[in-house]
């Protein structure tokens, strides 16, 4: 039966699962996608860090609405398509993960670290007409991770920062095995 256990004033499951060869492992499950902060902008936002979650989890928060299910299905196609190339990590900003009514979009950024470019759909490294490709393939935007984005910060670090405030909030990461 699980307990419950308080870690950093979080309340955590703690679950005892045996591995495939017999060892006794401990299981630990929170909710990862934390309550939006108001940081002085036109809408809430994830606090600061970097906070990971999974595909369903951010379905589950955040594709609520006929448009927001919308953008949802244009950003798994995309995650998909680039897994498939062999990316291990992308990263998701813009208004979709934030408190905002009527998201205009979503934008990722992308760990390059492990693509297959012969993979890699050309329209990943599409940038003319602000992005025109990628909008209509997956109704969201798509960098590297490591391209500048503003002239002092590549995407990781630019999507970290609220446009209207220049402060600093919160994205989501999903990991994919090797």
């Amino acid at each position: 039966m699980p307990r419950l256990i308080a870690i950093n004033s979080e309340i955590r499951t703690k679950k005892l699962v045996f591995s495939l060869d017999g060892r006794l492992t401990q299981h630990y499950s929170c909710v990862m996608i934390p309550n939006f902060v108001d940081i002085g902008g036109p809408w809430k936002v994830l606090p600061p860090g970097i906070h990971n979650a999974t595909l369903k989890e951010i379905e589950s928060r955040f594709a609520t609405t006929k448009h927001r299910k919308q953008l949802f299905s244009g950003f798994r196609t995309g995650v998909m398509a680039l897994r498939k190339a062999g990316c291990r990590r992308i990263f998701i900003d813009g208004s979709f993960v934030t408190e905002k009514l009527i998201p205009d979009d979503f934008d990722v950024c992308w760990d390059p670290m492990g693509v297959d470019p012969t993979k890699l759909d050309p329209v990943f490294l599409d940038f003319k007409n602000k992005r025109k490709k990628q909008k209509m393939s997956f109704h969201g935007e798509f960098f590297p991770t490591s391209l500048p984005a503003d002239g002092k910060h590549v995407f990781l670090d630019f999507f970290q920062i609220e446009k209207n405030t220049g402060k600093t909030k919160g994205i989501i990461c999903i990991s994919f095995p090797n």
